[in-house]
């Protein structure tokens, strides 16, 4: 996956709109990228992933981790009201 792929430049637009705390916190990924995300886990655990969808498969794993923080970071910045 590249940094011009779908997934990465819905994330790019999202972010480059301006944000809120509250937007953040109920980000979802486009449907199609959820879908792409399980089918490269399906074929991970089937073993068939080929060396390009490892990596994009360890891409979607990086990005998921950073929306994750992002989410608790956001989730605390409203509990606190800033």
């Amino acid at each position: 996956m590249s940094v011009t792929s779908p997934v990465y430049l819905d994330l790019i637009d999202f972010i480059a709109a301006g944000t809120t705390p509250e937007a953040v916190a109920n980000f979802c990924p486009p449907p199609d990228a959820r879908q792409r995300l399980e089918a490269l886990i399906e074929r991970d655990k089937s073993g068939t992933l080929s060396l390009e969808e490892k990596a994009e498969l360890d891409h979607f794993m990086d990005l998921e981790h950073i929306l994750r923080t992002a989410k608790a970071r956001a989730r605390q910045i409203l509990h606190r009201g800033e």
